[in-house]
Formats: C-alpha cells, sequence, structure tokens
C-alpha cells in the first residue's frame, strides 16, 4: 500500500515540475532569445523482495523521478527589421552582457538600445560587451559585420564579444534572457557563424507543441491525483476492518 503511495505522488510531482516549466516557456514565447526549460526525467530500479517458504526472489519496479531542468538551446528564427539597434546570430555563438553587479552573462537577445550615457545596452539587463569592454558608441550610426566587428564612420570601432556554447551544454539560467556558461566558450577554429544586423531572434518555443505538452501532463497529473485519492480510501477501510476485527 505504501508503495502505491509513493508511486502516485512521484507522479504527481513529475507531472507537477513539468507544468511549471511548460507554463513559464509559454509565458516567455514572444520574448526575443529565450531558450525554453524542459524537465528531464530519470527511472531507477525499485528491487522487489517476495517470500515463498522461505525463499527470497527477486523482481524490479521502473520508477520515474524529476532529475533536473536543461535549457534547450535549439537554433530559433529570425524577425528581420531596418534597426542598428537589431542584432541577431546564426550559430552556436551568443553575446555577451554585463549586468550592474559586474557580472558577464550570455544571451542570444539582440534587441538593443543606447542608454543616456551613449553605452549599447539590452534594457535593464546591462551593457553590450565588446573586446573591450562596455561599448559606448555615442552614435545610433554604426555597421555590424558578419563577424561582429563593429565600424563608425566608415572605421572599425570595436568587436563583439561573442562566446561558444555547445548546443548540448549545461547553462544556469540567469532570469529569461541571460543565461551563464561554465565552459571554455572559446570559438573553435572553423566553426560558421553568421551576426546579423537588422534582425532579431525569436524564442524557440513552439506554442502548439507546449499546449499539448500541457495538456498531457496535466491529464497524468489527475490520474495519478485520483489514484491516490483511491488508495486513501482503501487504507481507511482496511484500517476500519482491522478495528473491527
Amino acid at each position: 500500500m505504501l508503495r502505491g503511495f509513493y508511486n502516485a505522488a512521484q507522479g504527481m510531482i513529475v507531472k507537477q515540475r513539468q507544468l511549471d516549466a511548460i507554463g513559464n516557456n509559454i509565458a516567455n514565447i514572444n520574448t526575443s532569445g529565450y531558450r525554453k526549460d524542459e524537465i528531464v526525467t530519470s527511472t531507477f530500479l525499485d528491487e522487489l523482495i517476495l517470500v515463498n517458504q522461505r525463499k527470497e526472489t527477486s523482481g524490479h519496479l521502473l520508477q520515474t523521478y524529476a532529475d533536473i531542468s536543461k535549457t534547450n538551446l535549439e537554433q530559433s528564427n529570425f524577425t528581420y527589421t531596418d534597426s542598428n539597434f537589431d542584432a541577431a546570430i546564426y550559430g552556436n555563438v551568443y553575446f555577451n552582457i554585463r549586468t550592474n553587479n559586474g557580472n558577464v552573462y550570455q544571451t542570444r537577445n539582440g534587441q538593443w538600445e543606447l542608454d543616456g550615457d551613449g553605452y549599447l545596452i539590452l534594457g535593464k539587463a546591462g551593457r553590450v560587451q565588446g573586446q573591450n569592454g562596455d561599448i559606448r558608441l555615442n552614435t545610433h550610426d554604426f555597421e555590424i559585420r558578419n563577424d561582429g566587428t563593429i565600424y563608425v564612420n566608415g572605421e572599425e570601432f570595436d568587436r563583439l564579444l561573442l562566446t561558444y556554447i555547445p548546443p548540448d551544454a549545461d547553462v544556469d539560467k540567469i532570469g529569461n534572457n541571460l543565461m551563464l556558461y561554465n565552459g571554455d566558450g572559446a570559438i573553435p577554429e572553423g566553426e560558421f557563424y553568421d551576426v546579423i544586423q537588422g534582425a532579431w531572434e525569436h524564442s524557440n518555443v513552439d506554442g502548439n507543441k507546449e499546449v499539448t505538452q500541457m495538456m498531457e501532463a496535466h491529464r497524468l497529473y489527475q490520474a495519478n491525483s485520483q489514484i491516490l485519492k483511491q488508495l486513501d480510501q482503501i487504507n481507511s477501510k482496511a484500517a476500519q476492518i482491522a478495528e473491527v476485527s
């Protein structure tokens, strides 16, 4: 009986975590550069010991549990604009943003602007980083080449600081737009990437797929909840029978 309680409760926990992740993905479906989260489930074998006439025999029960939340780094599609302050990347490289606390994080969000001091910034997240640190343009008239080199008045000004993140890497999410990669980050020789000025990248959330997964997870959550209630009723009746006996 206790095993049944455990299995049903574990199933509810797994589905609740999946629902939370899916809900956050859907909420950020229109967030530029957002990378969706996925719950990775793992399994383990729980050994059953059956005693029959003092002979022990073993069996196994497959258990599933929520292991980690992993960020999906899959490339998304672009929207093209006429703005110099929109930038997107094709490939496995990321822009770098220095926040107010001095930490540098990676992002695919290239919807930038100038602050009052002439620095290139990503909203309230922080300043866009170049090879020489914070990029202070002091002008709206600039050009970003495909390799990330920035030109002002036809002269090379700086180059975007870019970080390579393998598509299967583990990253730590910082809010909805930033992430932290603890690997080397150096772009491998021969790795192709393309910085595109006048475009921004969408989130990689597929709304239809997320809604379908949400419905499935919700049904399974309800099923486990119902099983838990039935087991509780059976346990209560068994307790009543035991009291009568």
